[in-house]
């Protein structure tokens, strides 16, 4: 469950059907979209920086004064914080137009347990224009017997083939984990990054400050054309990602209350650890340009920091791999994240069990062995509190 937010209604999600009426449709859509929105907004208190990013059981009240994080309203305004504090670097999230997913089902594959199709879907319609991503969408064969599955969405990493890889049609074998999940029995979805795979677009053109933002609507996006799936149970969504999906997984979970689980596969670390401080790699237009524009790629001058980003997710389960060997990001700035974050899951939220953490002798990959405990992982968490029994789980029961 996640904090109330102070002096603000709670709100009931719905999620949007394709098969529904437009009127139930389209009332579930902008719920969908405006939760993060109204997170954002509807607080009290000021955007805020924090000299120390570390420290996540403090927050600036509504007087500038800084006080101990006593409560899960405490939290609220942190996390409040935190959320717009990424948007003065990525970009506003900005209110979407109501429009359908058209989906579009371009080819569609038979495997031994799985249907892939390539299909695109609008994203956002821009300056009159349908903004269409590229995807693959992998369902277990028979689903029909289990009517409602969970549903996992799988981000790329920098590879130019984008979603053919974790979708198990190129690249490297390890990150082929869309198909594995869907062999697994999880309906899942692999939408291409900006400027990856079919999608090159330039998100810049479309008004966007950061490529960034750009993906994190589109993955939102994405979570809304599983909801529409009437074999997805849409209260039981999770994403994963490698490298740059293994960020982007972060960065969607930390503005899209309704992903229940993470997996991120090297992904990240603090900013102050990255490179020594240095972000011009994440400050080029496939990332964060106001990095550099802004903040002179200085770690010190950010608003924000991965301790923060990984803390805001609390309490919702999150499994990381961090091998030892990763060179992208230093396991020593990523322990730094683990160590703010388990502040707010202990403390806060008493369930530090939800926070798991890995670290493969291995360099920047996702290998099996960590890859078959992160899949167990997704099963204990998207399928808990549905009435599946052991036998029923893709954990127990691989040809599901």
């Amino acid at each position: 469950m996640s904090p109330t937010l102070p002096q603000c209604d709670d709100i009931n999600r719905t999620h949007s059907l394709l098969e529904l009426p437009r009127q139930r449709w389209l009332k579930g859509y902008l719920r969908s979209w405006f939760l993060p929105l109204w997170m954002v907004g509807c607080g009290t208190v000021e955007p805020n920086v924090y000299q120390d990013q570390k420290n996540l059981l403090q927050y600036l009240d509504s007087k500038g004064q800084l006080r101990r994080v006593e409560n899960k309203s405490h939290w609220a305004i942190r996390r409040n914080h935190i959320l717009q504090n990424m948007q003065r670097v990525m970009g506003s999230l900005a209110e979407p137009s109501p429009v359908a997913l058209d989906i579009q089902v371009l080819k569609t594959e038979v495997l031994p347990k799985v249907l892939r199709r390539k299909i695109t879907f609008v994203s956002e319609v821009v300056n009159g224009r349908e903004d269409r991503v590229s995807a693959y969408l992998l369902m277990p064969r028979n689903l029909s017997l289990k009517p409602i599955s969970p549903a996992v969405l799988c981000l790329h990493q920098t590879t130019p083939i984008g979603k053919a890889e974790p979708a198990g049609l190129g690249g490297i074998e390890d990150l082929h984990y869309a198909l594995e999940l869907a062999r697994l029995g999880y309906v899942t979805l692999a939408p291409d990054y900006p400027g990856f795979g079919d999608y090159q677009m330039d998100p810049y053109a479309q008004g966007y400050v950061s490529a960034t933002m750009k993906g994190i609507v589109n993955h939102r996006r994405a979570i809304d054309l599983l909801q529409s799936i009437p074999e997805v149970d849409p209260e039981r969504i999770g994403v994963i990602g490698h490298s740059l999906g293994g960020h982007n997984s972060l960065f969607l979970a930390a503005f899209d209350q309704r992903v229940k689980a993470v997996v991120t596969s090297c992904g990240f670390n603090s900013f102050r650890r990255y490179e020594g401080g240095d972000l011009a790699g994440w400050s080029h237009k496939g990332y964060m340009p106001r990095i550099a524009q802004n903040y002179e790629s200085r770690a010190a001058r950010m608003p924000f920091d991965f301790t923060e980003i990984l803390g805001s997710l609390a309490p919702r389960p999150v499994f990381i791999s961090a091998p030892l060997g990763d060179h992208n990001f230093e396991v020593a700035g990523v322990r730094d994240c683990i160590e703010s974050a388990l502040q707010v899951y202990e403390d806060v939220f008493q369930s530090p069990g939800r926070l798991v953490w890995q670290h493969p002798e291995v360099g920047h990959t996702f290998p099996d062995l960590v890859r078959q405990d992160a899949y167990k992982f997704l099963a204990r968490w998207l399928y808990q509190d549905r009435g599946l029994n052991r036998q029923e789980s893709p954990k127990a029961n691989p040809s599901f």
